[in-house]
């Protein structure tokens, strides 16, 4: 029997016998990304990682390897493509790249399959991706979280935003992915780093390539300055309680 939630650091046997035992696996989605001068470029991985490992001490899961580059970043969700270290995927190759990863848990006996997004650009290729699987597995079961929050209530929103809700679309390298890593990775937080920014200009559509004032100099696109560990701390609790209601519900767990 594994001692590990994470199958990378499974023997193939240990694999084996957790998909013959039902296990669901959860495989994130995440990017290799620019979240500002004081976040790593692997945080749309590490929380989505740090998420299904919460959600396990709810659901008896494995965490698959996770996909760690995603969709080109857009400049008003993520700064663009612009910024070095930014390493993403065209579209087809992402939607290629995930369905030959399900197509290896499917193989390995897993019959449960999660596919768990944190990057905004990816969200539109996932369904893709599963709907090729699922023609070569049809006796496989696969659920898709593109957005990592749930419906918040007013109550929420309050106490994760006391300031007042900036909008999704500006919760870049900011407060809520801020708060999370002081919980799931606070030795990778340059604190001293943290700066508030925003582009010059956030309209609601989309212009390529992107005006310079679409692009926010730091790459920050709101205020990580108001992050706290204990907003990282409801966040996460939210996160993980919504990952598991997800596959309790769709898994019949």
């Amino acid at each position: 029997m594994a001692t590990t939630r994470l199958m990378e650091e499974m023997t193939w046997q240990e694999a084996a016998e957790a998909a013959r035992a039902g296990k669901p696996v959860v495989l994130a989605v995440g990017s290799t990304e620019q979240h500002g001068p004081h976040l790593p470029l692997g945080t749309d991985v590490l929380l989505p990682v740090a998420v299904a490992l919460e959600a396990a001490k709810q659901v008896d899961l494995v965490v698959a390897p996770p996909v760690h580059f995603g969709a080109r970043s857009r400049a008003l969700s993520g700064g663009g493509e612009t910024f070095p270290g930014t390493v993403s995927l065209r579209a087809t190759t992402l939607i290629s790249t995930i369905h030959e990863v399900l197509g290896a848990l499917a193989r390995t006996g897993f019959k449960r399959i999660c596919v768990q997004n944190w990057h905004y650009e990816n969200a539109g290729y996932l369904w893709e991706a599963c709907d090729l699987a699922s023609t070569a597995y049809p006796e496989v079961r696969m659920l898709i979280v593109e957005s990592p929050f749930p419906s918040l209530t007013e109550g929420q929103l309050a106490e994760i935003f006391p300031r007042g809700f900036p909008g999704w679309d500006v919760e870049h390298a900011s407060i809520i992915e801020t708060s999370l890593m002081y919980v799931v990775r606070p030795d990778l937080v340059r604190r001293e780093k943290i700066a508030d920014d925003e582009a010059e200009r956030h309209p609601t559509w989309n212009v390529v390539p992107a005006p310079p004032e679409f692009i926010p100099k730091s790459g920050v696109l709101w205020h990580p300055s108001e992050a706290s560990e204990q907003i990282g701390h409801t966040v996460m609790r939210i996160c993980a309680d919504r990952l598991a209601e997800a596959l309790r519900t769709e898994f019949g767990l």
